[in-house]
């Protein structure tokens, strides 16, 4: 094809800010409402708790440290087995092993990307008294919640919903972020809206968002004196990115459409192609965070020549998230699969695409025919 020059760089997803988080930003200064205290981060939590349907909120420094205090929050520690999604990023487990767990690697299934309730079932089969359940709503899409949630309850282990990715979407009309007793959304850059970094525990019980908030400020006892009786944290989120968050919160809807666009676009345009997008149910209403697109099984054309393809003209994509259990710092933990490793199939023959709400419909088209090209 002719070679195509363009502008700028094309994003995997970035930040787009608009004015109103700036106005919340300066509110910060002009008050003197600089450290992690202040009315922008009350508000972010009432506005985050409200939008999500949990009565809890704690605002903290990543969604990482959200998912560590959940796991502390489950109670798991030394030896104690944690069931999580295999195919997500490495944050979701390591907060398993920062509390000394052991972590045991779920398969996906095809219908959504994400955890196979019938593989967690098998696993609780031959692990009934495993604690907590960790599952991801990979690239904005929702898992099986309602299942794999009736599957927690009969074991009596304590769900934990990784909606890191997932903000704005539902499963059955309800939010993600609401279907376990502790749920988890984050702020990164990269994600639907954003605190430039940070994250958010969410909760409908009371007592856990204090202890989760008292963990997060260092575990400070109520004393004239710095007083500690037990291991704290640094993870409160500042009230200056929660300005941020608050101009980014009255935009979520605006950036959700966006996305879904782009989504609808890549599945329009690549339609002859060997190709499928992202699947979700029809009972499912993804953010459409990342669009990605799953190479129909023997084709020769690899994600991997996209991908480069793609690099050669400065737009960026990337490989599906590599599963968990063959990750090297996880070598020799379980994985529990149904036979055929899901999670494998679909990393080999996975790309993320650009889906960046910045990116414009005659880009889009560009990364289109850029695809295209690779299967001519």
């Amino acid at each position: 094809m002719e070679v195509i020059r363009l502008k700028e760089k094309v994003w995997l997803a970035s930040p787009t800010i608009h004015k109103e988080e700036q106005e919340f930003v300066q509110q910060a200064f002009d008050t003197n409402w600089v450290s992690t205290v202040g009315e922008n981060l009350e508000k972010l939590e009432q506005e985050v708790a409200f939008y999500t349907g949990n009565p809890y909120a704690v605002a903290l420094s990543s969604g990482t440290a959200a998912l560590h205090l959940a796991v502390k929050l489950a109670g798991i520690g030394q030896g104690d087995r944690v069931f999580c999604s295999d195919m997500t990023f490495a944050a979701t487990v390591n907060p398993v092993r920062y509390e000394k767990g052991n972590p045991v690697f779920i398969d996906s299934e095809y219908d959504t990307w994400n955890m196979n309730p019938a593989t967690l079932e098998k696993a609780f089969y031959k692990y009934p008294d495993t604690k907590a359940v960790i599952v991801v709503n990979l690239y904005g899409t929702p898992a099986k919640l309602d299942e794999i949630q009736t599957i927690c309850n009969h074991y009596g282990a304590v769900l934990i919903e990784d909606a890191a990715e997932s903000l704005g979407a539902t499963f059955r009309g309800k939010q993600t972020g609401s279907f376990g007793k502790y749920n988890v959304v984050s702020f990164n850059g990269n994600k639907i809206i954003t605190t430039s970094g940070g994250g958010m525990l969410l909760t409908s019980q009371e007592e856990a968002a204090e202890k989760a908030r008292f963990w997060s400020t260092q575990a400070r006892e109520k004393a004239p004196w710095y007083q500690h009786k037990e291991i704290g944290y640094n993870y409160r989120l500042s009230n200056i990115l929660a300005g941020i968050g608050r101009g980014q919160m009255l935009y979520l809807e605006e950036h959700k459409a966006l996305k879904k666009e782009i989504y609808l676009r890549y599945k329009k345009g690549l339609e002859n192609l060997p190709v499928q997008m992202n699947p979700y149910l029809l009972w499912s209403e993804p953010n459409f965070w990342l669009s990605c697109l799953l190479i129909k099984q023997g084709c020769l054309v690899t994600p991997e020549k996209i991908r480069r393809k793609l690099e050669r003209y400065q737009i960026e994509s990337r490989p599906i998230w590599k599963p968990m259990h063959l990750q090297p710092v996880y070598k020799g933990e379980e994985f529990i699969t149904e036979g055929k490793e899901v999670s494998t199939d679909i990393f080999s023959r996975g790309l993320c695409l650009p889906s960046d709400i910045k990116m414009t419909k005659e880009v889009q088209e560009i990364v289109i025919e850029i695809i295209k090209s690779c299967f001519g």
